[in-house]
């Protein structure tokens, strides 16, 4: 019977339909349409090469897929097959007969009426091999049929083999895995007995005897079985070669066939994408690129990331396979002083995708739990750290025991309930954008990375990227000096954004080409004075008092400057009176 229930899906979605389970003893044709018999895969291959009389009557199996991948004999196509169904091909009466190996006899040998070879010690020259040039464990790679058809594979071991040789072997078929497991048993078992062989000579009576027959004789041990797997005849006589078999080899186990895992299906859909402007993080990182992290509900499982200098001729800039945790505010971020742990009220977040963690106190001042929070404009972010974080609802935390304002991104104001986290867990990655592009304005599109870059489903923004991971950080502990109406002297202590954090120096290394700072006498929102200087402290002269004729409060800004950046962050110094 036909099913109108799509294929893989059913049988495997035994959570949809309970009756999945009966697919495999079953009478749906789904998914089983496309099978072949056996005997007429490897009569198709016969007639292919031009072999016309063959007989495939006796081959029992279903050939769920098969691949023949390079051009070659028959014999190299018709292997596999022979190796996964258990069969041998034996040529009677000028017919090519293909015959199931299944252990049952087909004659019994009298050894009073085996003929003496000369040439053998013996009526029955009987051979054991070695079990050290046996493989313990045997493993085959194959198609998983019923599923994505992916490649797995399937093992099989003896319990009480010392040996720890594995012999290893791969086919281009599609099977399930309870016949995988099937196959390699077989095999296994075959490679054991097959240890013990045989050969005699049978008279001209016994000519019905041939290759791929099985023959009992009576031994010392009780009944023993072979197949003939080589029979030349010579002067009216036949010379016999056989391997020893049992029945229950080929009476395969019924095993429980396991569930394929079906890759769930996925629609497109539109992602959301947040492109953040960041210092550097760790300092091995390409000063100038930005950095995106992108949220999706579903995951598409890849989203591709194309830029360009004009809104056409998209070329790929990023790949991004991993989903970065993303959540919002649901209560204000207050403005906190950086470098200095907050002991204050928790903020909660609610997580939009991903999961935060506690992490101990050592691991905190270490770096870990490093989040970007911002309103979603790249150069806005601060970056900040939490130890604690505890789940209070669904997707939803207290986080508590903070760091703000890491890396030089101290924030000017609070952040409002609504404003973005990101989390810095390695899965936001760098955009690829030349130092020459740096301040330009480009085109992005972003979306579904099975998809055309010009999918409804992707979005397109047009974005400036300054760079910041080159801003050099603002001076602190800004001190005036002097008394009114004569020299004040303005100090600071400089701070740097690579490899600041040893010990080892009476100062932090310059992370600039050379050392310069950019000084600011601001009166309200006017610029009263602008000087330059190359060492962390200013004078501000009498005469230069007298001349900008400053009365009451007035603000004194301090930043150093890169020849690549300019002027980095300024750090103000509130200055009531001369």
């Amino acid at each position: 019977a036909w099913d109108m229930r799509p294929y893989p899906a059913f049988p495997n979605n035994r959570a949809q339909w309970s009756d999945g389970e009966n697919y495999a003893r079953g009478h749906w044709l789904n998914g089983r349409a496309s099978a072949r018999s056996l005997g007429s895969v490897v009569g198709e291959i016969c007639q292919r090469v031009g072999i016309e009389a063959f007989d495939t009557s006796q081959l029992d199996g279903v050939v769920r897929g098969y691949t023949v991948d390079q051009v070659s004999d028959a014999r190299s196509a018709l292997q596999p097959l022979s190796l996964r169904y258990g069969f041998d091909a034996v040529e009677r009466d000028g017919v090519l007969r293909f015959v199931m190996r299944s252990g049952d006899t087909f004659a019994d040998i009298d050894p009073d009426l085996v003929v003496r070879d000369p040439e053998m010690d013996g009526a029955i020259e009987a051979t054991r091999g070695s079990d050290v040039d046996l493989a313990g464990q045997v493993r085959l790679r194959f198609i998983e049929a019923d599923g994505d058809f992916e490649v797995v594979a399937e093992e099989a071991r003896l319990p009480d083999q010392p040996t720890q040789a594995v012999s290893s072997s791969e086919i281009s078929l599609a099977m399930t895995r309870a016949e995988g497991r099937q196959t390699v048993e077989r095999w296994l078992t075959e490679s054991r007995l097959a240890t013990d062989s045989i050969r005699l000579t049978l008279p001209p009576s016994r000519g019905d005897v041939g290759a791929g027959d099985v023959i009992a004789l009576d031994e010392p041990g009780g009944r023993g079985l072979y197949r003939v797997d080589r029979a030349d005849q010579s002067g009216g006589m036949q010379k016999l070669e056989a391997v020893r078999v049992e029945p229950e080899t080929y009476r395969g186990s019924d095993f429980t066939d396991i569930i394929p895992q079906l890759r769930q299906f996925i629609p497109p859909g539109p992602v959301t994408p947040f492109f953040m402007d960041l210092p550097l993080l760790q300092g091995t990182e390409v000063p100038h690129a930005p950095y995106i992290a992108v949220t999706a509900e579903p995951w598409p499982g890849a989203v591709a990331l194309y830029s360009s200098d004009e809104e056409s001729s998209y070329v790929l800039n990023r790949l991004i396979t991993a989903r970065t945790p993303v959540g919002v505010l649901e209560t204000a971020l207050p403005l906190a002083p950086a470098g200095r742990i907050d002991r204050g009220d928790p903020v909660q977040v609610r997580m939009l995708s991903g999961a935060l963690e506690s992490v101990s106190h050592l691991a905190f001042l270490g770096g870990a739990n490093l989040c970007a929070v911002g309103d979603g404009d790249p150069a806005g972010w601060e970056l900040f750290q939490f130890r604690d974080a505890d789940l209070v609802d669904t997707d939803t935390y207290l986080l508590s025991h903070l760091l703000r304002g890491q890396l030089g991104t101290e924030a000017e104001t609070a952040w409002p309930e609504g404003s973005y986290i990101v989390r810095l867990d390695g899965t936001p990655r760098q955009i690829d954008l030349p130092e020459t592009r740096r301040g330009l304005s480009r085109y992005y599109r972003i979306g579904p990375a099975q998809l055309a870059n010009d999918d409804p489903s992707f979005s397109a923004a047009q974005l400036s990227f300054e760079g910041l991971g080159l801003r050099p950080l603002s001076p602190v502990h800004l001190c005036l000096n002097g008394l009114h109406g004569a020299d004040r002297t303005l100090s600071w202590t400089r701070r740097s954004r690579i490899d600041a954090d040893t010990w080892e120096g009476q100062d932090v290394p310059l992370g600039e080409e050379t050392e310069q700072y950019i000084v600011r006498i601001l009166k309200g929102n006017n610029l009263v004075r602008e000087d330059t200087t190359t060492t962390p402290s200013w004078t501000y002269t009498a005469a230069a008092q007298s001349i900008d004729q400053i009365t009451g409060g007035f603000d004194i800004a301090v930043a150093q400057v890169s020849a690549r950046f300019g002027a980095g962050r300024f750090a103000t110094l509130q200055v009531l009176a001369l």
